[in-house]
């Protein structure tokens, strides 16, 4: 008999979660809550509530989340122009910590001392949902189907589903996708069938929010976005929200070609996998944010960041959002954006994006000195001499000692 009386699932509506919700029911014995987030994904989400009425569910949660998943999660990890192994813009890995919070949230609304979700074993997302949920609510249970049945392919879940007279009409009308897919506000992800061999090119016709920059236009689109403390508030003048600035530059970036991405990453399980990414907005994003930073953040500081992102990436992708080095890690990086604020011009053209221009009332570039003309004395030439031979002393001595490398080539 099973010590679980009560399981929040998150719930996409779909086939493997439709099949979980069965499977809680029967092996478990225990009350299904199904939890679904709209977190921009491009899909309607009201639909899983019917799905969910019709497996027997009575506690049932659709939440639009788009607004709080970009301004607290999105927007601080971009403060840190944060990229996992220089390519990736973590996508799916940011959106995790918020699905973890939000199902223990409601397990301790509804009484419920279980969580369960669809995330295999050979995959992150199992990792991210859980750590987050342990670090929450230590105590809590934590259900993962994929790592308890014997259900291992599509053909085996649809005959369960056969069995137990779960209905599939929704995930068999439309053609399927061969691919594993992820989307949310800030990219769509695309993993499995041909992908899986990394020499071979992505279709054409996979790519879903972006044009191939062959195929953008021929003229050049120009936007400017505004910044306040490393966020961005603005597009070309016009105040706009978190969710409706990256919707916005998605669609814009998208047209422009821009944000696709093939990379070979490497998991926190141990594996290699091949996965492609549409990113239009947060590239675009990314670019203006380090541009506005150029201007704003003194030179260690910037390169403090610097030093910090990988290590602060790696947090995000093995799913440690809500671990106490993160939350460190985000106080001084939040710190540092007080003064990175102002404006950015950007040049979007058939899949690249240019820095044109940026200003800012926090600006410490200064043209008086920096100039190449004549500075009026703001910069004094000669100080460089002692500048220099005080940065090569040390050199110097150990190549009077016998130590440089010329003395190593006898």
């Amino acid at each position: 008999m099973s010590d679980v009386k009560k399981v929040v699932l998150a719930y996409s509506g779909g086939l493997d979660t439709s099949v979980i919700v069965k499977w809680l029911q029967e092996e478990y014995n225990c009350e299904v809550v199904t939890f679904t987030a709209d977190l921009g994904q491009g899909e309607e989400v009201e639909p899983a509530r019917a799905k969910a009425q019709a497996l027997g569910i009575k506690e049932i949660y659709i939440e639009d989340l788009r607004e709080e998943f970009v301004r607290d999660f999105v927007f601080p990890m971009f403060r840190a122009n944060t990229i996992y192994e220089g390519e990736y813009l973590l996508g799916t890995s940011i959106a995790r910590p918020l699905i973890a919070k939000r199902l223990i949230e409601i397990a301790n609304e509804t009484g419920a001392d279980a969580i369960s979700h669809g995330a295999t074993g050979k995959g992150n997302d199992q990792v991210r949902f859980e750590l987050g949920a342990y670090a929450l609510k230590p105590g809590v249970k934590v259900i993962a189907p994929w790592r308890e049945w014997d259900l291992t392919s599509r053909e085996t879940l649809m005959a369960y589903c056969e069995e137990h007279k779960i209905p599939v009409d929704f995930s068999t009308k439309k053609k399927k996708s061969p691919y594993s897919m992820d989307a949310n506000l800030l990219h769509i992800s695309y993993e499995g069938d041909q992908l899986e061999d990394p020499w071979t090119e992505a279709e054409a016709d996979m790519w879903r929010w972006s044009v191939s920059p062959e195929e953008a236009p021929d003229e050049a689109t120009y936007i400017e976005i505004g910044y306040e403390k490393g966020d961005p508030v603005s597009l070309n003048g016009e105040a706009l929200s978190p969710a409706t600035m990256l919707e916005t530059l998605n669609k814009i970036g998208g047209e422009n070609g821009i944000g696709r991405v093939d990379i070979v990453e490497n998991r926190f399980v141990g594996m290699k996998a091949r996965g492609c990414y549409e990113t239009p907005g947060g590239t675009i994003m990314m670019r203006a944010h380090r541009a506005i930073e150029s201007i704003t953040l003194d030179r260690e500081a910037m390169h403090l960041k610097d030093e910090m992102m990988p290590r602060y990436a790696k947090i995000i992708y093995n799913g440690f959002w809500w671990s106490e080095e993160r939350r460190m890690m985000q106080a001084l990086i939040d710190t540092s954006q007080e003064h990175v604020n102002g404006t950015v011009r950007l040049k979007l053209y058939k899949g690249n994006v240019s820095v044109v221009g940026r200003q800012s009332p926090n600006s410490l570039f200064d043209s008086s000195v920096a100039t190449f003309e004549d500075d009026a004395g703001a910069y004094d030439q000669k100080d460089a001499a002692g500048f220099i031979k005080l940065n090569a002393l040390r050199m110097r001595i150990a190549a009077q000692k016998g130590r440089g490398f010329l003395d190593n080539d006898k």
